[in-house]
Parts: C-alpha cells; structure tokens; sequence
C-alpha cells in the first residue's frame, strides 16, 4: 500500500519537472572570487568619488604617522663631564686648523681692523664654522682690556640672562653713582649709557658676548637694552653668532642704522673649525633634542622619568603649603618667584607651562639668599629648600655640568598671583 503511493506520487511530479526542463534552459554559474568582487567595488566606487587633489593632500596630512616610541634619548643615558672628557681624549689631534689659530700675523691682523673698525663707531658681529670663544676672548685681552673695561658674557649659558650682563657692568666703579628711580633692566641700561657719556669719563667699555644668537639675548626687552647701549660711542660690543638664522633677528634698520635702537654691525668671518666643547658643556650629548633644546634632559627631581607637569600644581596647594613653612622659608620661596618671573619677562613674557628653562643655579641662590640674610650657609639653605621639594613646590634637576638648577613648576600667571598673595599677607 506503500509502496503504490509512493509510485502515484513520482507519476504525479514528472509532468511538472519533465515541463520546467523543456521551459529553462539550465546557465552555469560561477561564483566570483573575493579579489575579483573587491575589485569591481572599488572600481565602481572610483566612478562615484573622484579625489581632487587638495582631497587627497588632506587625506594623506590627517593620517596620523606610526612612529616609535623607542627614542635614542630614553636608551642612552647621557654622558657625565668626565666620561665626555675622558672619550675627547681618545680622539685623535684636528688636522684641519683655521689660520686664524695658527698664524699670529693673520690673527693680529684681524684683531687691528676690528679695533679700527670700534673706534669708527661700528660694533662687530663674528660667524663662521667652530668655537670663537677663545679667540674674542683672546682679543679681550691683549687688546680691549689694554685701553678701556671689558665684561664678557656667556650668552650660551642657559641661565643667562641680560640681567646678569647688566650687573656686570655695573660693577665698574662708578657706574651706580648715576641715580634712576627703578631696578629694572630698561633703568639699568640708561644708567650704563649715562655714565659712560660723561665727558670725564675717558675709558671706553668693550661688551664681549659669546652668542648673542642665544633665546635670552633675543627678546624684545634684551634687544632694545642692547640697542641703548651699542648707540653710545664709548660702548663697544663685539659678539658672536652661530644660528644659521641669526640675520634674522636684526631688522635692516636696527642692524645698519646709527642712533638709537640701531647696531651698525659689521661682519667678520671668523672660521676656527674648533670644537664646541665648552659652549655646550650643559648640553645632553647623547641627546639630539638635549643639544638642540639648549638644556639638559627633564627628569624627575627624585629619580623619576620627567619633570611633573606644571597644571598639576595649582594655586590653592601652593598656598597651603606656604602657609605651613616658616618665614625664612616664605622669604627663599618669594626671592626664587621673583629671580623666576624677571627671567620670564626677559624672555619676552610668553605664556608657557614648562618653568625649567628659566630655573637658577644652586650657587645663585645661594648668593641672593645670603645677601638677603635668608640663609648663611648650604646646610640652612637646603633645609628650607627641603620643606618645599616634600610638597613638589620647588624642584631640582642635576645638569651634566654639574650644576644644580631650581625651579618652581608655576606658571606665570599662578606664579604671580601666589606672590602677590605672599605680599598682601
């Protein structure tokens, strides 16, 4: 019975499957590849979207580049001073001298003309290849000092400051007997050129200054002191330039005009193909960015990875902790924010969160603090410093030189008004 349905079943379907096989002619087909569909969309979509060339630039600028994070830097720790000394020493002598190093008569010769050239009211800009440290200071010597006062200034120095320069100068005896109602540089720098346009004043000045290319010297405010002072006669400034780009600090009138706010340079090739070994004594050598940032490499004052970010400490925690220290220590903190904000505003008063290429040498501190009778000697100093790196208010970095540089990691505008604080209180 079974299996007679199931026959009657099969009778029943043939006419059906027999009909679609005479009606549809069966077509293979083939399925695409996964290259060959990719293919056709992406051509497809190249006849809807056709990138214009600024589209592609823009899309090629905003994709985000795969860099390492393996730097030199942070595999190499930097070298020390006598590790530096010491690998120097091994290389073999410079074969390749400058005559101006080797041949008295040329050096002699060069030396005259710029003294010519002083005494005509012209001030001198020395470039070229190598060191020229050892030479100026060499003409500093045997000449300058022979007829009038010389102040040498290491611009390259990265706590330079114009400041410092001007303190210098006012060294000379004589010079503070001129009155001026202020202690900022501008009233400084009038006091200077005052005093050596006095008629019975007979000894010139000669400013040596080694890199007047450097970030401190070019600022507004430097610049225009410097102008005051190269405009006088009796004021003579020969410097020395090794950025490719230090024309460009000068404007065509501020560098060739004669009064005020003008230089007069003239420039010497002064080529010596010496090493940089002293200029860049506080550099870190095994660094690119280290030599190229002109300061040693940022860490942690207590064996950290970096110096903490600035934002971190905000005005209320600086409070705080100056309100738990003793006097002395409020007195250090203010005579530091004082040094640090004037080193700002030198360098032209931009708005920045990273405090350390304005710190100050231990060595510095320790001189203002013992003139201010906040501390006598280095034990009291660095207790009262001791209260304030406990809180991070005050951080410390060893430089390669050996120097210990300070800083306080406000910015300026929290700096000043914590100190303002400190002085209404």
């Amino acid at each position: 019975m079974h299996r007679g349905s199931d026959s009657s079943d099969s009778e029943d379907d043939a006419p059906y499957s027999s009909g679609a096989e005479d009606d549809v002619e069966a077509v293979p087909v083939t399925p695409k590849s996964g290259k060959r569909k990719a293919r056709d969309d992406e051509v497809r979509g190249q006849a809807l979207i056709v990138q214009t060339a600024f589209d592609a630039y823009f899309t090629h600028s905003g994709s985000r580049p795969q860099t390492s994070a393996n730097v030199f830097s942070s595999l190499i720790p930097p070298l020390s001073s006598t590790e530096y000394a010491e690998a120097v020493a091994g290389l073999p002598d410079q074969q390749l001298k400058s005559v101006l190093l080797t041949d008295s008569k040329a050096r002699n010769a060069l030396f005259t003309r710029i003294v010519r050239e002083l005494k005509e009211g012209f001030n001198v800009l020395c470039y070229g290849y190598g060191s020229k440290r050892n030479l100026l200071n060499q003409f500093a010597v045997e000449r300058c000092s022979k007829v009038g006062h010389v102040v040498v200034a290491n611009g390259f120095q990265p706590n330079f400051s114009i400041k410092d320069l001007l303190n210098s100068i006012e060294a000379i005896p004589g010079v503070l007997s001129i009155p001026e109602s202020s202690t900022a540089i501008e009233s400084q720098a009038r006091r200077i050129s005052a005093f050596f346009s006095q008629p019975s004043q007979k000894r010139p000045l000669f400013i040596i200054i080694h890199n007047i290319d450097s970030p401190s010297l070019r600022a507004t405010k430097s610049k225009a002191c410097l102008a005051l002072l190269a405009s006088n006669p009796r004021i003579h400034i020969v410097a020395s330039v090794d950025h490719i780009n230090s024309p460009l600090i000068w404007s065509s009138s501020e560098a060739s005009s004669r009064g005020d706010g003008g230089f007069t340079w003239l420039w010497h090739d002064m080529t010596t193909l010496a090493p940089y070994d002293f200029e860049l004594a506080y550099a870190d050598r095994s660094s690119i960015s280290g030599a190229h940032g002109g300061g040693p490499r940022k860490q942690r004052d207590v064996g950290g990875s970096g110096a903490p970010n600035p934002a971190n400490m905000s005005e209320t925690a600086a409070v705080h902790v100056l309100a738990s220290v003793t006097q002395k220590a409020k007195k250090l903190f203010v005579l530091m924010a004082q040094k640090q904000l004037d080193a700002v505003e030198e360098a032209g008063g931009l708005p920045g969160n990273d405090m350390q290429p304005f710190a100050i040498g231990y060595g510095m501190l320790f001189n203002a603090a013992r003139d201010e009778f906040i501390a006598t000697n280095d034990t009291a100093l660095r207790s009262l410093l001791g209260e304030f790196r406990d809180h991070n208010l005050i951080l410390g970095e060893q430089s390669t030189s050996g120097t210990e540089m300070l800083w306080i990691p406000l910015r300026k505008e929290r700096l000043a008004n914590v100190l303002h604080s400190i002085q209404v209180e």
